[in-house]
């Protein structure tokens, strides 16, 4: 599965930059994320609840960061299982272009899955996967640049 995209955040890229690193607001913006820690500023653990069409699972990861090109580009990659439900792993190639006083961001992020969530058929993983990158980066750009989220 690969997803690509480009998103325009009202924020300079070092505020960009720092919040991508903000371990507070990454585990307000991923979408059922219940806990984040920040190991190293490379490392990261994650535990999130996610519902993939009818499978629901708690997912347990690791993600490491490359941050060796920052703030311009960074890489990362990680690895997650979600016990009988399945397991990913993959990563992500990160893009922070500086624009007036904006930031757009581009990603290309490659994922493989296993277990019951590579039965349920690519169209379904790919399409969610896609509306959750959408809800993490609507509520980080807001985040970010200051905004109050829609409906709150």
């Amino acid at each position: 599965m690969e997803l690509k995209d480009e998103v325009r955040i009202a924020a300079p890229r070092d505020r960009v930059y720092a919040a991508l690193n903000d371990p507070e607001i990454l585990k307000e913006c991923i979408p059922g994320c219940e806990e984040l820690i920040k190991h190293s500023d490379t490392e990261l653990e994650a535990k999130v609840l996610l519902k993939i069409g009818p499978v629901k699972a708690r997912f347990g990861g690791k993600v490491t960061l490359d941050p060796s090109q920052a703030p311009e580009r960074f890489s990362l990659s990680g690895e997650g299982s979600g016990g009988a439900a399945g397991f990913a792993k993959g990563g992500a190639d990160v893009e922070l272009v500086e624009d007036g006083g904006e930031t757009i961001l581009r990603y290309d992020a490659k994922a493989d899955i296993g277990g019951k969530l590579a039965q349920l058929g690519s169209r379904l993983v790919t399409s969610t996967s896609r509306k959750l990158a959408g809800m993490f980066f609507t509520k980080f750009a807001e985040v970010v640049s200051g905004e109050e989220p829609k409906g709150a």
